[in-house]
């Protein structure tokens, strides 16, 4: 047998593979299919993970706020509206007048009527004149001195009559003229008495309440004028005018709708499987897309069921039941001074916290 030399050992001892180039080739060859694992791996559980999670259930509300109808309560004609749509008032802004001429004729005519009763009164408190109780007080004496005279002349008359000397014709004639004289001083008495004692309490009474009726009728007449003028009754915005300069209102037509923008809310309309377990003073955050998608926070503070326009049914044909409609408010627990009246709102209600 052979022996190989020394040359052919170290060429032989060369070409064989090392321990460590296997272990090289081998993690090389391992490599892709780790990686093809966990990639499998991954893919796998993200699929369990969207297929099993439960999806969101997206709920839509609008915001709101309280809206004030501003109407007349007179007629006539628009003046002017010293307010623009999108401006913020304080309260008591004036934000319509109207013009109504004949109105503030009547408020003339009113007071005059007043400056008469007030003159009336004003002649019953001073009493009668010194003129006519004087005039009064003459008539009294003339009438006096006429019965003084027609009784004379009846004494001598009657006289005359029981002699004979007179028919009884001149003496009835002188009776007559004796009486009518008797009730001419009573009348002229009554007058003076009249005259001295002046007006009575009734007559006062019924001056003193003349005026108080003319009194009422102007402020009756004023009232109106005052509604002339249409203020804001608290502080808003104005969301909307319905009239211009010029336009005829009349009383009950709604002029200017303003917004209370202190009073703002978010409005959600839920199916009653929905409101499931949710009660006033519940709170979750609702995203604002208007606002840079903010998330707001809000408090439940009403839960109303919707009217039903329609004729209700207990089941439909296939036995599911009819779900009704709840009305949710919520408000902000946070004020947020730039979110406005329309704005959407929207929250993933599964999730709410």
């Amino acid at each position: 047998m052979d022996i190989p030399t020394s040359d052919e050992e170290a060429q032989g001892t060369s070409d064989a593979p090392s321990d460590g180039q296997e272990k090289n080739t081998r993690a090389a060859t391992r490599a892709p299919s780790i990686i093809v694992a966990a990639i499998a791996v991954v893919v796998v559980a993200l699929s369990l993970f969207y297929l099993l999670r439960p999806e969101p259930l997206l709920v839509q509300g609008e915001a709101d706020a309280t809206r004030l109808d501003i109407a007349a309560r007179v007629d006539g004609r628009v003046k002017e509206i010293p307010v623009e749509r999108g401006q913020n008032v304080p309260a008591n802004a004036v934000l319509v007048r109207i013009d109504n001429p004949e109105t503030v004729a009547k408020l003339e005519q009113m007071r005059a009527a007043m400056v008469v009763a007030q003159s009336q009164l004003a002649n019953v408190l001073v009493g009668t004149r010194v003129e006519v109780t004087a005039a009064r007080k003459a008539e009294l004496e003339r009438a006096q001195a006429a019965l003084v005279l027609a009784q004379k002349n009846f004494d001598r008359t009657n006289t005359l009559t029981q002699q004979g000397n007179a028919p009884q014709a001149r003496l009835d004639q002188m009776t007559d003229s004796l009486h009518e004289s008797e009730r001419a001083v009573d009348q002229a008495k009554s007058a003076y008495d009249q005259a001295v004692n002046g007006y009575t309490r009734e007559e006062r009474a019924i001056a003193k309440a003349n005026v108080e009726k003319a009194n009422a009728d102007i402020q009756s007449v004023q009232s109106i004028i005052d509604q002339l003028v249409v203020y804001a009754p608290v502080a808003s915005q104005i969301y909307q005018r319905n009239v211009e300069p010029g336009e005829y209102v009349s009383p009950g037509v709604p002029l200017v709708t303003l917004i209370d923008l202190a009073d703002v809310w978010i409005h959600f309309d839920l199916r009653e499987d929905l409101v499931k377990g949710l009660k006033v003073g519940d709170r979750f955050d609702v995203h604002i897309p208007a606002l840079d998608d903010r998330l707001v926070a809000v408090e439940v503070k009403l839960i109303a069921t919707k009217g039903e326009y329609a004729s209700w049914r207990a089941t439909r044909a296939s036995g599911d039941f009819d779900l009704r409609t709840f009305s949710i408010r919520a408000y902000p627990v946070q004020p947020v001074p730039e979110l406005r009246p329309g704005m959407s709102a929207y929250l993933d209600w599964r999730s709410r916290s």
